[in-house]
């Protein structure tokens, strides 16, 4: 103990330990006021919090699949999806049957942290394509509060990563929610629909002003009332295998076209 107590002043007084006021740039941290996120959500976030303060991206996670996963074959079109729950919980290869399609989702990321794993996850397993699907766990706020100029940043890096590692990029859009079941009453509530009906419209045009392709997810799913609609998810979020179906062939197609482009 005399010996950490020792070392803890040597480096107080070196400069090593600095205190708030020693800071010259950087303002005083704020203080927040935790949410409370309810009796499900709130035990899962309190267990995330400690893993992500030593890897806020959850690179651990996919790093022995990575390991073990073999390059692509000659001529063979390889294609990484990336994304949140939505994307972890699609079953690839009973939606896209004998295709060479690698599933990176991981449930609950946000934006920033998919830009964090995006070397790892995609650019080191040499696909052809990677299509993104992300943005609703940035508007929710459950991990990390992020305004709408943040998301974008985040878009448009990873995009800037993909083209300079030669790899063609889809970008599907944010799904639509709904409010319509008990497990689904606080979604829209946290998840705005007219926020990620904005969020898209710069998606799509940020993909065609820099050459990517957009898949549109949204308008094949939205009902009348500008939500998700209700026979395709159970929780207002999570697409069932009925939404899977419908957002299959349009990742399909807009795959084929990324392919295409020069």
């Amino acid at each position: 103990m005399k010996r950490l107590i020792a070392l803890l002043l040597t480096l107080s007084a070196s400069g090593a330990l600095a205190t708030p006021g020693d800071y010259q740039s950087s303002p005083e941290r704020r203080t927040v006021v935790e949410k409370d996120w309810g009796p499900w959500l709130g035990p899962f976030r309190a267990k995330l919090v400690p893993s992500m303060m030593q890897d806020f991206g959850e690179r651990y996670l996919y790093a022995p699949a990575n390991a073990a996963l073999p390059a692509p074959k000659p001529g063979e079109q390889r294609v990484v999806f990336l994304g949140d729950s939505i994307t972890d919980r699609w079953n690839l290869a009973a939606s896209f049957p004998g295709k060479p399609y690698v599933n990176r989702g991981i449930g609950s990321q946000v934006t920033a942290q998919m830009l964090l794993r995006f070397h790892q996850d995609v650019v080191a397993l040499k696909p052809k394509v990677v299509v993104i699907l992300s943005g609703i766990n940035d508007v929710q706020g459950f991990l990390q509060q992020e305004r709408p100029d943040q998301i974008e940043a985040n878009w448009e890096a990873m995009a800037d990563i993909a083209t300079a590692h030669h790899i063609r990029v889809v970008f599907g859009s944010i799904l639509p929610v709904n409010n319509y079941t008990d497990a689904a009453k606080d979604v829209v509530k946290e998840r705005k629909p007219a926020e990620l009906v904005a969020l898209n419209q710069w998606l799509r045009a940020f993909c065609a002003q820099h050459g990517h392709v957009f898949a549109d997810y949204h308008s094949a799913m939205v009902d009348p009332n500008g939500l998700m609609t209700a026979a395709y998810t159970q929780d207002g979020v999570h697409p069932l295998d009925s939404g899977y179906a419908v957002m299959a062939p349009i990742a399909q197609r807009a795959i084929d076209r990324a392919l295409r482009k020069n």
